[in-house]
This record gives C-alpha cells, sequence and structure tokens, in this order.
C-alpha cells in the first residue's frame, strides 16, 4: 500500500488513505447505522432512507464522500480464503451505500454513480505464482476475484483494471521484497494506462 501511495503523490496524485484496522472499523451491517430502523430490517432499504434523510453515520458518510470524491479506488488487501478479509467486505457493505453509489436514482453497471472511474485490486498472496492457474494446487486467480471484479467494482460502475499481485511475500527474501515492492511503485506508474478487464463471462473453468 505504501508503495503504491508513494508512487500515486510522485505523480502528483491527491491519496487519501483508510487503514481500516486502524480505526477498528465495524464490518457489520447492522441497525446500529440506522438512528429510525424499522421494525423489519432491510438493510438496503435502510440505506436508501438514511441516505435521503441525511443521517448515515459518521463514519460511513466520510468514506462515501471520500468514494464519491475519488477517481481511482485502490482495494489493498492479502487474499484470504480466495476472498476479501471480513473487515473490508464489512466496509464494501456499508460504504457502498444504496440509493447513493448504484439503485434508487442510479442504475447498475454503466449507469451506476461511480460509472467512468477506475478500481484495481492490489493483493499479496500465501501461495506463489507456480501454486495458480489451470490445474495448479490453488486454481485460477482471476476466478476467485471475479465475484469482487464484477459483483462489487464493475456493479457500481468502476471500470475495473488488470489486479497488481505480489506472490508469496511472507516467503521471499529481503532482496526479492524490494523488487517485489518496486514492481508495485512500477505498477502504479502506469495505471494510466493500465488495461481494463473484461467482466462479461467468468475467467477459467466453469462449473454447473
Amino acid at each position: 500500500m505504501r508503495s503504491a501511495r508513494s508512487s500515486l503523490q510522485d505523480q502528483g496524485y491527491d491519496v487519501k488513505t483508510i487503514d481500516l484496522y486502524e480505526k477498528s472499523w465495524s464490518p457489520v451491517l447492522d441497525r446500529s447505522d440506522f438512528s429510525s430502523a424499522s421494525t423489519y430490517f432491510k438493510p438496503q432499504a435502510e440505506q436508501m432512507a438514511a441516505a435521503h434523510a441525511g443521517t448515515l453515520a459518521a463514519e460511513v458518510r466520510a468514506d462515501l464522500e471520500a468514494l464519491l470524491d475519488a477517481d481511482l479506488l485502490v482495494l489493498s488487501f492479502p487474499l484470504w480464503w480466495f476472498s476479501l478479509p471480513a473487515i473490508l467486505k464489512g466496509w464494501i457493505d456499508r460504504v457502498f451505500v444504496m440509493g447513493t453509489v448504484f439503485g434508487g436514482d442510479h442504475g447498475l453497471f454503466d449507469q451506476a454513480a461511480l460509472a467512468g472511474r477506475k478500481a484495481v485490486l492490489l493483493i499479496t498472496t500465501g501461495g506463489s505464482p507456480d501454486s495458480f492457474g489451470e490445474g495448479r494446487q490453488f486454481g485460477v486467480l482471476k476466478t476467485h476475484l471475479f465475484h469482487i471484479h464484477l459483483g462489487m467494482l464493475r456493479f457500481v460502475g468502476y471500470d475495473v483494471l488488470e489486479p497488481i499481485v505480489t506472490y508469496g511475500p511472507a516467503h521471499l527474501d529481503s532482496g526479492n521484497r524490494d523488487a517485489a515492492l518496486f514492481a508495485v511503485h512500477d505498477a502504479f506508474e502506469q495505471i494510466a494506462t493500465r488495461p481494463a478487464l473484461s467482466l462479461t463471462t467468468p475467467p477459467g473453468p466453469h462449473f454447473p
């Protein structure tokens, strides 16, 4: 994350970092987010009502404003059970507010509020490059990421860029760690021209 941030700042980008662990972010979307939740609790309906009334929880409103202000969203995380860590999934649950980033006056995908902006995953893995791929122990990485790319990011309008992946950093010696950090820095130097993914069909093997 720091290498990516440094690269963007060196190019003149204004970067806002949200460290979910540092601020002890609650990943649970529940009644406590809403001051006047109805007896039958339907989270998305409550989000829409709170967004319209201006009563979103303060921490949600702050991060939502940062999200809406950003041209590029970078989600930086370790691949966890082939997906997002719970704290980051909970951030998406609470901050991708229905009626503000999608739904309500906004549609989905190209009609959603974040259409025309870019998003990229900056991830680390526990496994080596050789452990991912067709017929490999951990399968095709883009298959694991597809629900994030399509169902979270593209869903709210983002053009989703090719992920930036560091494989098995815990197993690298200091020299290779430095090289991996440089590769991240270099990838973000080229972020303006990084290709977007085609997300019309799932990559990798298809399951019944």
